[in-house]
This record gives C-alpha cells, structure tokens and sequence, in this order.
C-alpha cells in the first residue's frame, strides 16, 4: 500500500496479473489507501504485518511471484529508536523466506534493498563490489536482510534478485515528513508556499530514479532467471547536487523556494557526502536504464500532488 508497492501494483494489473497486497499499515511508513484508491477493486489485499510467520505462509502458497517491498526507512528513527527497525528490516524478511522455504520454495523474490548499506563511499561512482560499511542502524539491518534472501539462494535454493535502491521519487511517495526520501518534505514545503531546507552548502551529489523506472527493473528481474542470486545497483548517470535540485524546483516554480540551514549535528554525523551509482552491471543483464530525466520526473511528481494534497498531508 505504500508508494512501490502500489504502483508496481498497477503496473502488474495492467498486465493481467493476479496481485495480492499485504501491509501492515504503519503509521510512520508509507501505506496510503488512496495509493490504490482506483484499482482497489482488483487487488487482494490483507492487512498484517510480516512477521507472521503463519499470514505469510498462507499468502505465498501457489505464487510466483514475490516482491518484497517492506521496511522501515528513516535512518534518524533508527538511531533514536533501534529495535522496531531491527524487527521491521530484519525479523520480518527472515520470517518471509522461511515462510518461501516451507511452503512455496520456487517463488521468485526481489528485494528491495537500499544503496545506504554503503555508507560513505571510497570510490565514486560506487559498484557493487564497493565495501559495505554502514554508518547507522537502519544501513546496518538493511545489510542483514540483503543477507538473508543471498543465502536463502546460496544454500536453499530460492530464486532472489536484490537491488541496491538509490534515492527513488515519484506520485504516492510520502510527503508529509523525511521518513522516505528528503525529495518528499522539499515538495510539500514548496507546494505550500514555504521554504524548504537546504543542509550546509547542499554540495552533496545524488541520484535519484523516477517510480516508473524502477517499476520497470522490478518487472524485468522478475522475468529473468539470468539475474537469480545477484545483486545490482539503481541509480542514474544524471548526477546532480542538492543545491542543484533545489535550484532546478526554484526555476520551476519562477522563485526562490529553499534557504541553506547549518546541518544539525545529529544528521551530519549519519550523512553519507556524494553519492552516486555505477548501474553498468543491471544495464548488461536486464538491458535497463533509467529512461525519465529528473526534471521530468519532478514535474510529474508536483503536478500528482498539487491535486492530490489532501490525501498526503
């Protein structure tokens, strides 16, 4: 129900799939019933959470598919609050593949993980064979459910594919704070008519890949048995500051929509400088690249919420 999963939903209804939903609905993450609000009559959607062992065993019976979308991503609600992301990035994806592994062992998984598993990267742009050096709590779950689902492969024999996901934006992300990607709490500050904050200098360079991009990676994994068992990086060879994205949103709307604040201490310490990744490897296996430009995308993205506000806020 939050923001991939839903429109990956749609994109799979639209190719004739049978797409069932589980979320357990959590305040702090991103379901949003009006995600789906137009396609909820197609879906089989059940509220729960993935730790049940016995709701997960039930709903991967006689599936080929599994997209495993689940997880808390707030990096700063980690570190003041470790063990709900511990149960949410952890528990809760060992529980699903222990569940593929009693009931359904030949479904197919993809994973989302996440490129924060890095940390601060040596060596730009960063590969997947970069060291894996996370520098807060959430990075470090991340890494032990990534774990997970390559050894659920290695030694069980699962079909899973992982992707390293950079900073992903689009219609249905989470606006109302900075729990999903900092783009979120930027587009509704300046659909407000407020300023929105740039850290320090905003000399910070980033990636970003628009929803419909990745929804197609995900499809394209799902097909292909190549790609079992390995992991790939998403990102875009448009790498751009943030005070560049800021100044693109300010051309966008014909002023200045952000002022530069000092960086509060507690996010310097976790911020990870530049980053941005080498996406040869999924290029070469599934033939994916990004295809949306980040000012299209962001048009797009302001435009859904300028209608839509009111369910996001």
């Amino acid at each position: 129900m939050g923001f991939i999963g839903s429109n990956l939903a749609r994109r799979l209804l639209q190719m004739e799939a049978e797409v069932t939903i589980i979320d357990a609905m959590l305040p702090l993450c991103g379901a949003n019933l009006f995600n789906v609000h137009d396609i909820i009559g197609q879906l089989d959607i059940r509220q729960g959470d993935i730790t049940d062992g016995q709701l997960v065993s039930e709903l991967v019976k006689g599936k080929d598919y599994l997209f495993n979308l689940a997880g808390m991503t707030s990096h700063m609600d980690s570190m003041t609050d470790p063990f709900p992301d511990l149960e949410s990035n952890v528990t809760a994806h060992l529980t699903v593949l222990d569940a593929c592994l009693k009931i359904n062992p030949g479904i197919k998984v993809i994973y989302a993980g996440t490129r924060q598993i890095y940390g601060r990267p040596r060596y730009l742009p960063v590969d997947e064979d970069h060291p894996v050096i996370p520098v807060d709590i959430n990075g470090i779950n991340k890494v032990a459910g990534e774990g997970y689902h390559q050894l659920y492969h290695d030694y069980h024999g699962i079909p899973t594919v992982i992707f390293r996901m950079t900073n992903t934006y689009g219609p249905g992300m989470r606006v109302k704070d900075a729990r999903q990607t900092f783009l979120g709490i930027w587009f509704r500050n300046m659909i407000e008519g407020n300023l929105f904050e740039v850290y320090g200098e905003g000399m910070q360079k980033r990636d970003f890949n628009y929803i419909d991009d990745v929804v197609d990676v995900l499809i394209l994994a799902a097909a292909s048995d190549s790609v079992n068992g390995k992991i790939f990086n998403l990102g875009s060879p448009e790498v751009v500051s943030l005070l560049e994205v800021a100044e693109m949103l300010s051309v966008l709307e014909g002023k200045k929509v952000y002022k530069n604040v000092p960086f509060p201490s507690n996010r310097k310490n976790i911020d990870i400088g530049n980053y941005y990744a080498d996406i040869s490897a999924v290029g070469r296996e599934l033939g994916w690249y990004p295809g949306t430009s980040l000012k299209e995308g962001i048009k797009k993205t302001l435009e859904y919420y300028r209608q839509y506000r009111q369910y996001y806020w």
